[in-house]
């Protein structure tokens, strides 16, 4: 009986003591205007519906989302705009300048200042630092194509603890892998 409550105790406390990450990658952009510089770059109609799908698949999942930290790069937004029309996370975005054509070393720094009384986090940026911080994170590479969405559980108390294979990655999904929206 006193090795079943140890454990229950043990599996208790490491609940207490993980963190969730989501790394989204932000939709299919348009390159049909030259004019317009990278930042402002808006989604294409095909970016619109990956953003649409992965915000469906995020409400069939109840994800859990208490920090939503996102680059201020017209797709980005979008992005984000569009996925939070299909799952309500009950989230404001933060948009942070330093996401935009960040290194992996300002992603890290990112994270590691969300207040540790938030559980979970979304980070939306660009390639290649979201593809960076999934390898650095958990020692996966993957390709991330836009609108790839990652999640990651981080053995961590605190946000501050976030480092080089501290995250286990539970689920990698991209717009292929996800059912067309009806209609479309």
């Amino acid at each position: 009986m006193l090795l079943v409550l140890q454990e229950c105790k043990l599996t208790f406390h490491k609940l207490l003591y993980m963190r969730i990450l989501y790394l989204l990658r932000h939709a299919k952009s348009s390159w049909n205007d030259a004019s317009l510089a990278d930042f402002e770059r808006p989604l294409k109609q095909r970016g619109r519906d990956a953003a649409e799908q992965v915000g469906v698949f995020l409400a069939s999942k109840k994800a859990n989302v208490s920090a939503l930290i996102v680059s201020p790069a017209v797709r980005t937004r979008q992005t984000i705009e569009i996925l939070l029309r299909n799952a309500p996370l009950g989230v404001e975005p933060q948009f942070d300048q330093r996401i935009y054509e960040a290194t992996l070393a300002t992603l890290v720094r990112v994270v590691s200042e969300i207040p540790d009384e938030k559980e979970s986090a979304m980070l939306v940026g660009h390639n290649p630092g979201m593809e960076q911080m999934l390898a650095f994170l958990t020692h996966e590479t993957r390709h991330m194509p836009t609108a790839a969405l990652a999640r990651i559980t981080l053995d961590c108390a605190s946000w501050k603890e976030v480092g080089r294979g501290t995250g286990k990655l539970d689920w990698f999904v991209t717009p292929k892998d996800l059912p067309m929206i009806s209609g479309r």
